[in-house]
């Protein structure tokens, strides 16, 4: 029985137009994220048999597969729903969304150096990864990571709130080799309730994670 699902998109193919195709989103959701749900699953049946069978000669490689696959799993889930067709700007405290702003201001000292650094990590990942947003339970701060591939070069811990995909099948059918001018019209989509809801849920369970038990 399969562990993980594909989540269905909370809009439709078009609804980010212009800023990202309809084809693009149809592509990327149906086949990419669908594939990365299936090696997610494939991985855990394999890791099964290997117990079954007590045999790890293949142990290394699976245990790569399954990060792999399970946190491209992770964050493409969490980026469908971070984007709106109505989304973009800042997040603002007339929205109702004040409390993320305050954190942002307090971690990077203003949504423009954040949003500065969060476009430089997005745009410069070598080869493919993500630029994302995430909450440090242990400073209780905001931080921008460059995630390369789905699960490299992340803080323990750290929980994703708002991530942007600089994989090449996330723009290159519109965009071309222009990660940069991608990255940057990401922002006129950006879903700032979804991302302070994540944000607000991330804080009140940041004591989840116990150095001292």
């Amino acid at each position: 029985m399969a562990i993980y699902t594909l989540p269905e998109l909370p809009y439709d193919y078009a609804e980010l137009q212009p800023v990202i195709d309809a084809k693009i989103i149809e592509l990327h959701h149906d086949k990419h994220h669908a594939a990365y749900v299936k090696g997610a699953n494939d991985t855990l049946e394999q890791l099964a048999e290997a117990r079954d069978k007590d045999q790890w000669g293949s142990i290394n490689g699976l245990e790569k597969n399954l990060a792999f696959h399970l946190s491209g799993h992770i964050l493409h889930s969490i980026y469908w729903q971070n984007m709106t067709g109505d989304g973009g700007g800042e997040p603002l405290d007339k929205d109702g969304v004040g409390e993320l702003a305050d954190a942002i201001a307090e971690s990077f000292g203003s949504f423009a150096k954040f949003k500065a650094q969060l476009s430089k990590a997005s745009a410069t990942t070598q080869g493919s990864g993500w630029g994302v947003l995430a909450y440090e339970p242990i400073s209780g701060k905001l931080i921008v990571e460059q995630v390369y591939d789905h699960q490299g070069n992340v803080g323990q811990g750290s929980t994703p709130i708002l991530v942007f995909d600089a994989w090449e099948h996330a723009f290159y059918l519109q965009y071309k080799n222009q990660k940069v001018d991608f990255i940057e019209a990401m922002w006129q989509v950006v879903n700032w309730q979804d991302v302070a809801k994540r944000y607000a849920a991330a804080k009140e369970r940041g004591n989840a994670l116990l150095l001292n038990p």
